[in-house]
């Protein structure tokens, strides 16, 4: 068995890479199999271990019970949402559970939970690092919030949530995932009048990746978003917007309204049953913001003038679409079209004129470039088997040494979850040897027929610093243990490496380098450039109340009693705020991913606009010395920021890079709403 199955071997491939070309889908049902078992004799032998505890063989043997499931969990989690299968999706229904059980297994062991309790007490008078006392204090919180403290009927039924928490997120998941893959639109070369060329192309692309001739509109972002900003055909358009905010609310087995009701019921009896009056205030907790009550009041201080300017916009493209014979009202299906076609009378500018100059592959380079100026690493290209052909991998290096490998998934394909993120194959560690990380940003960026340059939107370009601002804090950790390394980090506080790294996109000096035409090979002229950074909060009206609609639907599913029916309370809820009637959510409910596909950011969408506060004013340092790339702001910046990953609490971080923690005004001068 060990022979055949390349989990149970060695990784011989360079630095020790998943053997993608191995791993068969049957390997995977085999391997967890065998790694559940040893995750739990594991376990065993640290509570029946007969010296008493010790941070050694407590602490450090935990972070040791569970190396073969991180090494199967690390290759499946990460392929079962960029490289999806029916086998693969049916192992996660079945495994979803069983994590959850293992979990509450090892959370509510009384015995170990014992030996973790010893430690904690005595943790001041232990010969330990800060980094191993912060380590042990995370641990000792972590089985707490788990429910390590709960006896008989109460620590039964928290078993019971929390596996039926990860069944529900995994159908929502998947649910989200098969309404995105069936939903297609074929257009013919007529539908298409009038839309730029970029678009026909990836409209092809698409075509040709479902095995349908012509062209198609799917509801994957990087086609649907250019579909609805240049397509005149108001009829067509009305039609895509339609299937796109569906999505999860179609009826039918694919229905995710009826697993959110449930998710949201389950989510505050857990708080209630470890104390909590409500699922919010059980999530912030930990996080930065503490409670829900700051949370509100940093997203109504933005709300109120977002909101103001995107009335004043929406009366202006109103005004457009009555000069184009419509005298009807402005629908969300009419608004990035519009708003298009004001940008390119009012500035001067179309995203037709601006793509040729955003190669997807000079916008890697551009990524890698802003690493090596502020934190001297150097990117070689790997040639190696991944696990799609799409996929790129590189090693990281700094003065020669090895420090990472870094993996990109671009390309959307109906196999693969919509949206964009960052993940690991493998977390940093140093407790028992040096152990690199193989971190992976995914995207779904449109891709260009064979022969021509993949163009992405000035967005999709912030997109792709966002996410290898994420990779950076994955890749540049430098602690000793995987449970706080890179971005194991308070939720509200994982955002802003990210996008903090997308201000270096905006830095003339690099757009001027690597924003290059698709066919002349010319850098974008200067006169380009100076409309297109004049014009980066164009449209921010929108933008923000789209992001702040979502999060406040967000934060009352979670502060308040949960609904029966959640569209109608998601509909009470923006009333209450004034929505805009011509604007959707971002995420509406039955897609609401990031809240209901897990609760990774449950209570937490928010966190987005906390982490921008500091965002905004961490660059501010650079600006400050007058240089974007300032060496001994790097330094700070790595050494605090992108290198501590947990070892510290998140505000004491950032107060150690930059001296005090900001204000809302920073944001509101970042969006463009500062009086």
């Amino acid at each position: 068995m060990s022979e055949q199955n390349p989990f149970f071997t060695h990784w011989e491939q360079e630095f020790a890479l998943p053997p993608f070309h191995l791993i068969k889908d049957e390997h995977y049902a085999t391997a967890f199999n065998v790694a559940f078992q040893q995750t739990r004799e594991a376990i065993a032998a640290i509570t029946l271990h007969p010296q008493p505890p010790t941070f050694e063989n407590t602490i450090e043997a935990l972070e040791r019970s569970d190396i073969l499931m991180d090494k199967v969990s690390g290759v499946f989690a990460n392929l079962a949402s960029s490289n999806s299968s029916p086998e693969l999706e049916a192992l996660q229904r079945d495994l979803s559970p069983k994590w959850a059980e293992l979990n509450s297994e090892i959370k509510m062991n009384e015995a170990l939970f014992f030996r973790i309790k010893i430690l904690f007490d005595d943790r001041y008078n232990l010969v330990l690092t800060n980094e191993q006392l912060r380590v042990l204090e995370l641990y000792h919180l972590s089985f707490v919030r788990s429910g390590a403290n709960l006896r008989g009927n109460q620590r039964d039924r928290l078993k019971k949530i929390l596996s039926r928490l990860a069944q529900l997120s995994t159908q929502f998941t998947q649910n989200l995932l098969q309404d995105e893959r069936d939903w297609v639109m074929e257009l013919s070369e007529s539908d298409l009048s009038g839309c730029p060329q970029f678009l026909k192309d990836a409209a092809s692309e698409a075509a040709k990746e479902h095995n349908l001739n012509g062209y198609i509109i799917t509801l994957s972002r990087s086609l649907i978003v250019p579909f609805l900003q240049f397509s005149p055909r108001r009829d067509l358009r009305q039609k895509a917007f339609t299937a796109w905010e569906a999505r999860g609310a179609n009826n039918g087995d694919t229905d995710n309204r009826a697993i959110v009701t449930e998710t949201l019921f389950l989510r505050k009896e857990r708080a209630n049953l470890l104390g909590y009056d409500t699922f919010s205030r059980f999530k912030l907790d930990v996080e930065m913001a503490g409670n829900p009550e700051k949370v509100h009041d940093l997203l109504m201080a933005v709300w109120k003038p977002a909101k103001k300017a995107a009335n004043n916009d929406a009366q202006v493209l109103t005004k457009m679409m009555l000069a184009d014979g419509i005298d009807e009202e402005l629908t969300p299906a009419d608004w990035r079209y519009y708003s298009e076609k004001r940008r390119a009378a009012e500035h001067n500018l179309n995203e037709a004129e601006l793509k040729p100059y955003f190669q997807l592959d000079q916008m890697i380079k551009a990524s890698f470039h802003c690493a090596k100026k502020l934190f001297n690493l150097e990117f070689r290209e790997l040639d190696i088997p991944l696990y799609h052909a799409d996929v790129r991998a590189w090693e990281v290096t700094r003065n020669g040494k090895h420090v990472a490998v870094f993996i990109g998934d671009y390309f959307a394909r109906s196999s693969k979850r919509s949206g964009a993120w960052c993940s690991r194959f493998r977390a940093q560690s140093s407790m028992d040897h040096k152990q690199s990380p193989i971190t992976v940003n995914v995207c779904n960026f449109a891709k260009a027929p064979e022969g021509q340059s993949s163009l992405l939107t000035f967005d999709d370009a912030r997109t792709l610093f966002h996410e290898f601002g994420h990779a950076l804090h994955s890749m540049l950790s430098n602690v000793t243990y995987a449970f706080i390394s890179g971005t194991s980090v308070a939720r509200d506080f994982v955002e802003l490496p990210s996008q903090l790294y997308e201000h270096w996109l905006s830095i003339p000096s690099v757009l001027e380098k690597f924003a290059l035409h698709c066919e002349t090979n010319e850098p974008i002229p200067k006169e380009i450039l100076e409309r297109l950074l004049k014009t980066e909060n164009f449209d921010q009206g929108f933008a923000t109340v789209e992001y702040i609609s979502s999060a406040l639907v967000d934060l009352a599913f979670h502060s308040e009693m949960p609904p029966v029916d959640p569209l109608q309370k998601q509909t009470e809820i923006l009333e209450r705020i004034g929505m805009p009637k011509a604007i959707r959510m971002r995420h509406a409910t039955p897609h609401f991913a990031h809240v209901f596909s897990g609760d990774g950011y449950s209570s937490g969408y928010y966190s987005y606009m906390w982490s921008e506060v500091m965002d905004a004013d961490a660059f501010s340092a650079f600006e400050e010395t007058g240089n974007p790339f300032d060496p001994e702001t790097a330094k700070r910046l790595e050494k605090f920021i992108y290198s501590a990953g947990g070892s510290k609490p998140a505000d004491d971080l950032y107060k150690k890079f930059r001296g005090t923690m900001p204000k809302v005004e920073a944001l509101l001068r970042g969006r463009g709403f500062a009086s």
